[in-house]
């Protein structure tokens, strides 16, 4: 009797949809008309209990129902039942670079036996908790490993290609490593 995979992993996958077929009018879209290419996302905090200050819950606006409870990691005070920011933040280049890798080897035409990214993001907490005015506030250090299997057969040049367009066209990987030079906030407090 075969083992199952692992959990997060994703074995001998047989493509449902025909994503090169769905990709390509949005393609020529984009390419005749490059505004229609930007979009927005958006999240929004989400009813919580005011009077706990170390959890929150928000959802993105497209997925109203999809209400994430989050907190304050432990390193600051959190009570370590909920993810943190930073966990969502790691989970957010996980779902980028699987969904990434998964829609180029579907455009190759590679079929995957298996996927497993894992996320590691560093911090320096000092920061954060204005212990140190010198410390980093934020990530001090990102890794990320992705580990694919392969069906039999694949070309090495052709695996090659799919691994170097993962990494390439992973926007969330991307924003990280070269930042957002437009980023604007708006604090007030309303009457």
């Amino acid at each position: 009797m075969a083992r199952p995979p692992m959990p997060g992993t994703i074995c001998c996958m047989r493509y449902k949809v025909d994503l090169r077929a769905i990709q390509a009018p949005l393609k020529e879209r984009y390419r005749e008309d490059p505004s229609s290419a930007r979009v927005v996302t958006e999240a929004r905090t989400a009813a919580s209990d005011l009077d706990d200050p170390r959890h929150c819950a928000v959802a993105p606006v497209d997925f109203p129902e999809l209400v994430i409870r989050a907190g304050l990691h432990p390193a600051a005070g959190g009570a370590g039942d909920a993810p943190c920011s930073g966990d969502i933040l790691a989970a957010a280049l996980a779902i980028c670079e699987e969904t990434t890798l998964r829609s180029v080897a579907a455009n190759l035409g590679i079929e995957l036996r298996s996927v497993d990214v894992d996320v590691r993001i560093h911090w320096d907490f000092r920061g954060t908790m204005a212990t140190d005015r010198e410390a980093q506030i934020g990530a001090t250090g990102i890794e990320m490993k992705t580990r694919v299997r392969l069906a039999e057969g694949v070309d090495p040049e052709r695996a090659s290609r799919l691994l170097r367009s993962a990494e390439r066209y992973c926007s969330t990987l991307q924003t990280l490593r070269t930042g957002v030079s437009d980023v604007s906030t708006d604090f007030a407090i309303d009457d």
